[in-house]
């Protein structure tokens, strides 16, 4: 039996997101200085971002506006992916410490996906 969603807090997408950032800052600790505000920067930002637009989503009304939300956090999943190629390629990352954050990210990813996908075919919110 699934458990009850009564916050972002218990959706999946929202807390593998989460282990995600936490995972992308721990990656990127170890990029040169000169790069805080340069590709440090944007990978930290764009993990961010994917749980801030779950959860921002997830407090709107309507089922668009969730979607909307869910769509620009896979969009920034998808940024983050390619800051993370691009920081490994560069050698700012190392790969054994990049391959689980990239292993998390597909999942994120699947999991975002789906959520999507169930939102897109659920009956609409009773107050919109």
């Amino acid at each position: 039996m699934a458990s009850e969603i009564r916050s972002f807090r218990d959706l999946i997408a929202w807390q593998k997101s989460m282990e995600l950032c936490q995972q992308v800052y721990a990656i990127s600790k170890d990029h040169p200085a000169e790069e805080c505000f340069g590709l440090t920067a944007q990978m930290r930002r764009a993990a961010v971002s994917v749980p801030s637009n779950i959860a921002e989503g997830y407090g709107r009304r309507r089922k668009g506006d969730y979607l909307r939300f869910l769509n620009i956090a896979l969009g920034s999943l998808c940024e983050l992916e390619t800051q993370m190629i691009l920081s490994t390629q560069l050698g700012f990352s190392d790969s054994d410490k990049a391959g689980p954050g990239m292993d998390l990210l597909r999942e994120v990813d699947r999991i975002l996906c789906g959520l999507i996908r169930g939102v897109h075919n659920s009956p609409a919110r009773k107050d919109e």
